[in-house]
């Protein structure tokens, strides 16, 4: 029953349910893609009226190399990259870079002493430099 329960426990914990939620939206996301560079990249380069290069093959002592197949993956693999680059990675990048704030800067804890320009802490009284009175920063 123990273990049960741990399983139970691992199976509920936010981890796991998240990456469930991403498997899932991925494989969707990744056939919207596929679909994308399918049907509308690879007609765009493709050698005038041959989309499909699967048929070309070459022979030798009766084995069947089948290049075309291999050139039809090489070109779906380098538009689908080509589409996750500028459809979601540059987007993104460029909404994450708008979205981060200027860094605030930190309060100052020292300041500079009138006399000497040496940098001393805010509430000193006087310069461990040039040892000449000034008033503390509250």
């Amino acid at each position: 029953m123990k273990m049960l329960d741990e399983f139970k426990k691992f199976l509920l914990r936010g981890n796991v349910i998240d990456l469930a939620v991403a498997v899932v939206i991925g494989v969707a996301f990744g056939a919207v893609i596929t679909s994308f560079v399918k049907d509308l990249l690879t007609p765009l380069i493709s050698i005038p009226g041959n989309a499909d290069f699967s048929s070309l093959t070459f022979t030798i002592n009766g084995s069947v190399f089948r290049y075309g197949s291999f050139i039809n993956a090489l070109i779906a693999f380098i538009l689908i990259a080509a589409a996750i680059f500028f459809l979601v990675v540059k987007p993104v990048n460029a909404l994450v870079e708008r979205s981060r704030a200027a860094p605030v800067p930190a309060d100052p804890t020292t300041r500079k002493c009138p006399e000497c320009l040496s940098e001393i802490p805010l509430a000193a009284k006087r310069c461990a430099h040039c040892a000449s009175p000034v008033s503390p920063v509250a």
